[in-house]
């Protein structure tokens, strides 16, 4: 009995969490077309792209183990973060 009112308060959760606000408050209207300082140009898009699947392919290449994690994270992780670092850098520098 207990797994069926765990998944009762989980629903009830979601209710709550999600359902409920957009019920009482309508979300304000928006013109169809706005461009705002916050879209994503295709540049900024290959690099999220290119950063999640580079330590991917690099943990498929390479399986992580106890003897090879530094080298699993200097191949795979820190060419992400210097190259994410040095973008925020130059943004920094452009404005």
């Amino acid at each position: 009995m207990t797994g069926i009112s765990e998944i009762l308060v989980l629903i009830l959760l979601i209710t709550g969490i999600l359902i409920l606000p957009r019920m009482f408050k309508p979300a304000p209207k928006t013109s169809a077309k706005q461009s705002g300082p916050r879209s994503l140009g295709m540049k900024m898009r290959a690099g999220i792209v290119a950063s999640i699947l580079y330590p991917l392919i690099c943990t498929l290449i390479m399986p992580p183990s106890q003897e090879n994690i530094i080298l699993l994270l200097s191949i795979g992780l820190l060419p992400v973060v210097v190259a994410w670092a040095l973008t925020w850098i130059l943004a920094g520098k452009k404005q």
